[in-house]
């Protein structure tokens, strides 16, 4: 079945893909827009302690507010203050995180990015 478009015949079918990839475009756009909006609202101690995540968590845990982590034994930081005061965490990642879970490398982080990460942290609660 095809209608008439601009004086040509168009396939039916044709109009609700392109219909449907129009939408879903409009969508990807809207998407984008909120959370490049949400990541501008950081302040500057937010926005370095996910620069500090992208950097050396990114690799196993989701560090952002909706995707899976990559390592699905690594929780994503979205979810950790669901188990425990993220606050608590500040002792461990200055003095050296040994096993977080299976396949977790060590390390250790300046008094500075600590608090940084840490806020970051305390943002995705929100």
């Amino acid at each position: 079945m095809s209608i008439l478009l601009l004086g040509r015949p168009v396939r039916i079918a044709l109009l609700k893909k392109t219909h449907v990839a129009t939408c879903l475009l409009a969508l990807a756009i809207c998407n984008l827009v909120f959370v490049v909006s949400a990541y501008a609202q950081m302040d500057p101690r937010q926005q370095r302690g996910l620069t500090l995540a992208r950097a050396n968590c990114a690799g196993c845990h989701s560090i952002d507010k909706v995707t899976a982590s990559p390592l699905k034994l690594a929780p994503p930081f979205r979810e950790l203050h669901n188990r425990y005061p993220v606050e608590s965490l500040e002792e461990a990642l200055g003095e050296g995180i040994v096993s977080g879970h299976p396949n977790m490398p060590e390390f250790r982080l300046d008094p500075g990015q600590v608090g940084d990460l840490i806020s970051y942290l305390k943002w995705l609660e929100r």
